[in-house]
């Protein structure tokens, strides 16, 4: 009997909402045996256990796994396979459970993230201007060219309080769902490297485990 090829794409990282998680939640299975690849694609990966009422919406469970484990699991459930892993060696599966009122909690954070990161900006602006003097040196500026004492609020406050706010957004690339091009802002970016470094001490941390080798 001919073996039958099946290929895995496994995802380094993915965020589940359901207890039971099935090798389809978390990579890309094919075969040319359709039966095939259903069954393992219907491979139960893990269980998370689901927590009380009172913890759903802080608990988020982390389960920690290797391709070594999954290959066995496959081989254990179809015994004429031949399967080729095309990626990752290590995955990281996040468990969220969908906790009522769970987008109001979301909004309410999301406003005062909001709220601190404004307050920051506009408390971190304000103490630049006055370190660099800025006050004065547009007065300076605006008595050598017209002649006359600045009032405080003159041409040059206004270009330039228009003028940051529009370098902020430049440089963010990013208001609201509009975005200036498809590039990712550097806010994406520099998440996407903090989301890389959180799985891979994740995955380190429970390779030492493994070993017996103390992480703290």
């Amino acid at each position: 009997m001919s073996s039958e090829t099946v290929y895995i794409k496994l995802s380094q990282i993915t965020e589940v909402y359901e207890p039971d998680v099935y090798l389809k939640d978390i990579a890309e299975v094919h075969c040319q045996n359709k039966a095939v690849e259903a069954r393992v694609k219907s491979l139960k990966v893990t269980k998370f256990k689901e927590p009380g009422a009172k913890s759903m919406r802080k608990h988020v469970a982390v389960y920690v796994g290797s391709v070594m484990d999954l290959l066995t699991q496959v081989e254990n459930l179809e015994k004429n396979v031949q399967i080729n892993s095309l990626g990752e060696s290590d995955f990281v599966i996040k468990y969220r459970p969908d906790a009522g009122g769970t987008k109001v909690f979301q909004w309410v954070k999301t406003a005062v993230v909001a709220a601190v990161a404004f307050c920051g900006a506009a408390f971190a602006i304000m103490t630049f201007n006055n370190d660099a003097s800025v006050t004065d040196v547009f007065g300076n500026l605006y008595r050598l060219v017209m002649g006359a004492e600045s009032d405080g609020l003159t041409i040059l406050e206004l270009s330039y309080s228009i003028g940051l706010a529009l370098g902020i957004l430049v440089f963010f690339n990013h208001f609201a769902s509009w975005k200036i091009t498809v590039d990712p802002t550097p806010i994406e970016v520099e998440m996407r490297i903090y989301e890389d470094n959180l799985d891979k001490t994740l995955i380190q941390n429970h390779g030492r485990k493994e070993r017996g080798i103390d992480v703290t």
